[in-house]
């Protein structure tokens, strides 16, 4: 299942943003979303998880937990 994650606070680094959610489950990928020039996070990313109980729980667990001084959102990414 994918997941985006916003509101990240520009100091959270992927690692992190992993680490966070493994606690719930195994993490297949993340990717914290940089701006091309500057190489610095816009603040969203996505990680996903293969088990799909696991990442309904992480979304709720995580949801408006605060990661480096910001309110993360949580939530199932949508396909475009």
């Amino acid at each position: 299942m994918k997941i985006i994650i916003t509101a990240i606070s520009r100091k959270t680094t992927e690692p992190q943003l992993k680490e966070l959610f493994a606690e719930y489950g195994e993490v297949t990928a993340c990717n914290l979303v940089l701006d091309k020039d500057t190489n610095k996070s816009k603040g969203f990313g996505f990680v996903e998880m293969p088990n799909e109980s696991n990442a309904k729980f992480a979304i709720k667990k995580l949801n408006n937990r605060t990661v480096n001084d910001r309110r993360i959102r949580v939530k199932i990414a949508r396909n475009k």
